[in-house]
């Protein structure tokens, strides 16, 4: 008898599991039940609940300080094209007016950078840099201070400098250079620049100016650097913020050999070095996708959304009728699974589809004010990249989402939705992007699976 009321408890726990796949547009949870199983101990499948999807536009994204430098320029036909510029200020190193010998002659300029191999775009093209001379100060910006502090992005902790920031700098260049970016080889970039400021600075060196003699006194008078890409650039290639501008010369040392020489300016403060990044969304299904209209729903974008590194664009996802799935006391969710699918050719040699992703949590008013950790820890979740298989299935990415709901049921989440975005490391420093596939009838592929139990 006890065997049998054992056998009978499994089978009604069994029983009681119900598996909710999204299947309406791909974008709603459906119900599916094993009708060989008793129905009788109140077991009943409920209509879908909707998912929706659009493309949000994010303000201030902080691009200072991340130890990258991006510089170029890529486009696609879905989203349009993005360019990076990259700003920084110079000190004066270990440079004194002792270091060089008053024998020495100046001989050139140049200004170093070394690749990260970082890339995203066409890199079998030849791509151009120019730098130019930073003509106003490079200043930190400090966004939702004192009362308003909790309305900050739960990515923003102080004072930076953001992606749409950008400071006047001379026109003309002071020096330019056109290279093939074999990033996986390529050791250093060396570009000339104009003798008049090399000339310049050296005699300044030499003479023991004062200009020389501190790196403020140094940034008041050589405010900064802009590296800029050229109209024609088909990559986004990223630079280590070990950059120096060098001055080279040489002398005849005291056995009566010719010597060379080089005194480097390098960066004085790494938190003033930061990406100005501009999207051009025109003549795409996004064009109007701007700071001041943040959102486009995929109703309106042919049922394309994506997200993307730096720029700021991310998938706001919400479930308009979830809560009242959540909120239900017959019912106890036991697996929560939102599933996103990108398709293949969105993942190539030239734009790879991000490693990972993340969610956040945003108010009612598209603001992030938290990142979903991973179920009862304080360590974000990372939904890592799955590729495609052979048997026709699009690539994907997984979250767990079962404290999420049960958090959804809080004050606090009222009016929320989840963004989903680059982990903020990538978030700041660099393009990548990810395109979300879409079905038949061009809706997201986006996928909530729930496991429940109905009591």
């Amino acid at each position: 008898m006890i065997r049998n009321f054992k056998r009978r408890s499994v089978q009604f726990l069994f029983s009681a599991l119900l598996l909710i796949g999204i299947s309406a547009c791909n974008k709603d949870i459906s119900l599916s039940l094993d009708n060989s199983r008793d129905e009788s101990m109140g077991i009943v499948p409920v209509d879908s609940i909707q998912v929706n999807a659009s493309t949000y536009q994010l303000d201030d994204v902080p691009t200072s300080g991340t130890g990258v430098i991006l510089v170029g320029k890529n486009s696609n036909t879905t989203t349009g094209s993005v360019r990076a510029t990259s700003y920084m200020r110079l000190g004066i190193g270990n440079i004194t007016t002792a270091s060089i010998p008053t024998a020495a002659q100046y001989d050139s300029i140049t200004f170093v950078l070394k690749p990260n191999k970082y890339f995203y775009g066409d890199t079998t093209k030849t791509q151009t840099i120019a730098v130019h001379e930073v003509k106003e100060q490079i200043t930190l910006k400090e966004i939702n201070s004192g009362s308003d502090i909790n309305e900050r992005p739960v990515f923003v902790s102080g004072a930076a400098i953001y992606n749409n920031q950008k400071f006047a700098y001379n026109p003309n260049a002071l020096g330019t250079l056109s290279f093939r970016p074999f990033v996986k080889r390529l050791d250093s970039l060396a570009v000339r620049l104009d003798d008049n400021l090399g000339s310049t600075l050296f005699s300044m060196i030499k003479e023991g100016r004062s200009t020389i003699s501190s790196n403020q006194n140094f940034i008041d008078y050589f405010k900064g650097i802009a590296i800029v890409p050229g109209e024609n650039n088909t990559a986004i290639i990223g630079y280590k913020d070990t950059v120096s501008m060098q001055i080279h010369y040489n002398f005849v040392n005291a056995q009566g050999f010719k010597v060379n020489g080089v005194a480097k300016f390098n960066l004085a403060d790494k938190a003033y070095q930061f990406n100005n990044i501009e999207a051009d969304r025109t003549g795409t299904a996004f064009s109007a996708l701007s700071i001041a209209n943040p959102e486009l729903t995929s109703s309106v974008t042919d049922g394309d959304v994506f997200l993307e590194g730096s720029t700021g664009a991310v998938v706001k996802i919400t479930f308009p009728t979830l809560l009242a799935l959540v909120n239900d006391p017959t019912v106890a969710i036991n697996k929560a699974e939102l599933v996103i699918e990108t398709e293949s050719k969105y993942h190539n040699s030239f734009f790879n589809s991000p490693s990972s992703v993340i969610l956040m949590v945003a108010n009612g008013y598209g603001n992030p004010m938290s990142i979903v950790n991973s179920p009862f820890s304080t360590t974000v979740q990372q939904a890592t990249y799955i590729g495609a298989n052979d048997f026709g299935a699009n690539a994907k990415y997984t979250f767990n989402l079962i404290e999420y709901l049960n958090n959804i049921k809080k004050d606090s989440y009222y009016k929320s939705s989840l963004f989903l975005s680059l982990p903020t490391t990538g978030l700041f420093s660099n393009t990548d992007r990810l395109i979300v596939a879409k079905d038949a009838n061009n809706k997201p592929k986006i996928k909530l699976n729930i496991l429940y139990t109905k009591f």
